[in-house]
């Protein structure tokens, strides 16, 4: 019985290594994208832009996430397609965020990637329209009251 226990001991760690590897390597990657994303910090909006010079909210998306290899779509909308559903109770750092504005009579799409979760906050980085890439916390009422959708791109 003993050398019975040790073998399943011993098997149990053999079939959790693989595991082990593949979470190491799935945070490594989502280290990565919000490493990018953050680096992204102060550069100022620009509709459409996808450089240092200006940049628009998916266009940062879609930046971030190509330094892993991972191709989105180029606009908001499409990208807010992409990936697993996710809701406020299961959100991890790297997870994407949508929001949907409406102001007389249009509406518009924003995007972001969340940065850090805790108990007290959920930092997410963004292109602003107003301010550049910034990071903010969505439990901001302005933030959180227009939350359309989340998104996970990195299972």
């Amino acid at each position: 019985m003993k050398y019975l226990l040790s073998a399943f001991l011993i098997a149990g760690i053999f079939i959790s290594a693989p595991a082990q590897k593949r979470k190491k390597q799935r945070a490594k990657r989502i280290e990565s994208v919000i490493a990018t994303g953050r680096s992204y910090i102060g550069t100022p909006y620009k509709w459409g832009g996808m450089s240092r010079s200006g940049i628009d909210c998916s266009g940062l998306i879609y930046n971030s996430y190509k330094t892993i290899g991972v191709s989105l779509p180029r606009t908001a909308k499409a990208q807010s397609k992409t990936g697993k559903k996710r809701g406020w109770n299961s959100l991890r750092e790297g997870d994407l965020v949508y929001f949907k504005f409406k102001k007389k009579g249009s509406k518009w799409y924003h995007s972001g990637m969340i940065t850090h979760v805790s108990n007290d906050k959920i930092l997410f980085v963004h292109s602003s329209s107003s301010r550049g890439v910034i990071e903010s916390n969505l439990l901001a009422d302005y933030y959180k009251n227009n939350v359309k959708k989340f998104r996970r791109v990195i299972r």
